[in-house]
């Protein structure tokens, strides 16, 4: 049963690499072609989706190999990276924000970035469901968080989507960049909330 949960959670973490490349380097560039700090911080987000689904894949391919003690020690560390992927991020969607918002650099509408927003609306909530589903059944901190950085994504797909539309369809120019914003906080949030959970397992 372990074993068999095991693989289903390296079967999670491959297709969250493999997807979150494809996604991050398309919202990457959609971004830079509109200049768009959303889809930018969109795209890193899912290239750090990738290190996080990385660190999974380290994790349970060594599952077999490891005693008790060895597994916990991953899934501390493994918590701890998560955890600064997010404030990294944080700080910098934060800070391209609001240099945009206050030099009011105005994006141009992006049509490729409300189709992707829309394709990462579907698959990221069952991902997340089942990469949280997994985790709870293995015991597994490091899963469970890394399925919480893939409900953030959701979130932060829905509040992409609410801006992106609000500057195609209404040429609002600062929905785009209080989106960031927005996103830099829920970042900030969960990455505190990993980080203490980490400091919480090694007590």
């Amino acid at each position: 049963m372990t074993k068999n949960l095991n693989n289903k959670a390296l079967i999670l973490s491959y297709f969250t690499v493999g997807y979150n490349i494809v996604e991050g380097v398309v919202s990457i560039a959609a971004g830079i072609i509109a200049n768009s700090i959303a889809l930018v911080s969109f795209g890193i987000d899912s290239f750090i989706e990738s290190f996080s689904g990385s660190v999974m894949i380290w994790r349970f391919r060594k599952h077999e190999n490891l005693t008790e003690e060895q597994v916990e020690k991953m899934e501390q560390k493994a918590i701890k990276f998560v955890g600064y992927s997010f404030i990294i991020l944080g700080l910098y969607v934060l800070y391209e924000s609001g240099s945009k918002l206050y030099f009011q650099e105005k994006p141009d509408p992006s049509l490729l970035g409300i189709i992707i927003a829309a394709l990462s609306l579907i698959i990221m909530p069952l991902l997340a469901y089942m990469k949280h589903s997994t985790g709870k059944k293995l015991n597994s901190r490091s899963l469970v968080a890394d399925s919480k950085q893939t409900y953030i994504c959701t979130i932060m797909t829905i509040t992409l989507l609410i801006g992106l539309a609000l500057n195609f369809f209404y040429g609002i120019w600062w929905a785009d960049p209080a989106v960031g914003v927005i996103i830099s906080l829920f970042l900030f949030k969960e990455g505190y909330s990993a980080l203490k959970e980490k400091e919480l397992c090694e007590c």
